[in-house]
C-alpha cells in the first residue's frame, strides 16, 4: 500500500511541475494570463485533493467529485489551448 501512496505522490508532483511549466510558457510566450491562471488553479486545486483524499481515513465522495470535476475543467481549458493552436507540447516532457 505504501508503494502506492509513493507512486501517486510522484505522480501528483510531477504533475505539477508540468503545470506549473505550462502556466510559465502560456504567460510568457502566448501572453494568456486569464486561462494560464485558470489552468494553473485547477492544477493546484487536483495535487491538493490527491494529497487530502491519501490523508483522509476514508475517501468521501464529495472529495471525489470534487477532483472529478477539477480534473474535467483542467482538460477542457487544455483542450481549449490546443484548439487555439497553443503549443502544449511542453506538458509532455
Amino acid at each position: 500500500m505504501n508503494d502506492k501512496k509513493n507512486i501517486l505522490k510522484d505522480k501528483r508532483f510531477s504533475f505539477a511541475i508540468r503545470i506549473v511549466k505550462l502556466y510559465k510558457y502560456l504567460v510568457a510566450d502566448k501572453k494568456e494570463f486569464v486561462l494560464s491562471k485558470q489552468l494553473l488553479r485547477r492544477g493546484n486545486a487536483i495535487g491538493a485533493l490527491i494529497r487530502e483524499t491519501q490523508r483522509a481515513k476514508q475517501t468521501s465522495f464529495i472529495n471525489l467529485l470534487s477532483l472529478k470535476k477539477n480534473v474535467t475543467n483542467l482538460f477542457i481549458g487544455l483542450n481549449f489551448c490546443s484548439q487555439q493552436n497553443t503549443k502544449t507540447s511542453i506538458m509532455m516532457h
